[in-house]
């Protein structure tokens, strides 16, 4: 298989799964410090599938981080494989949890006129905001993979 950047074992894909699992901790961590989420649902799901990018994250993460460390290479066809189901799944969560947040974001803002919540409606349109940034990390990676299991 292709050695480029952005594939599990280099820098970059670690890069790039570090800067998912911090994007995906900071949007929950903007939304769970709200009094009010629970009231949404769109924004609980946020949360749920923000925490499973985490979860997905951190763990490959931790394999990049193996990989470099030890000069391993981790471009098995299965491994691959899984690594592409995993982000494709995450990626397509991701941005569904982001898209449904923003429209009841962009209702409470815009159609409402105001956000009737005070100070939480900033931490939900940040939490938003990070959701969508780590979604593009994640649609990054995915398209790599995807990528390096055609190339390979």
């Amino acid at each position: 298989m292709k050695d480029f950047a952005g594939t599990p074992g280099t820098m970059t894909g670690l890069v790039l799964r570090i800067s998912q699992c911090l994007f995906a901790a900071g949007s929950i961590g903007c939304m769970a410090t709200t009094r009010t989420f629970f009231n949404f649902t769109a924004f609980c799901y946020l949360i749920a599938s923000m925490g499973l990018q985490v979860v997905w994250s951190s763990g490959l993460a931790f394999l990049d981080a193996y990989a470099l460390a030890k000069k391993k290479v981790v471009h098995t066809p299965s491994l691959v494989g899984i690594f592409v189901i995993g982000d494709w799944v995450t990626a397509t969560l991701s941005l569904a949890a982001a898209s449904s947040s923003a429209g009841i974001a962009v209702l409470y803002f815009n159609d409402f006129g105001a956000c009737s919540f005070g100070p939480e409606c900033e931490k939900y349109q940040t939490a938003v905001a990070l959701a969508f940034l780590s979604w593009i990390t994640i649609a990054v990676s995915s398209l790599i993979m995807f990528w390096l299991l055609a190339a390979g």
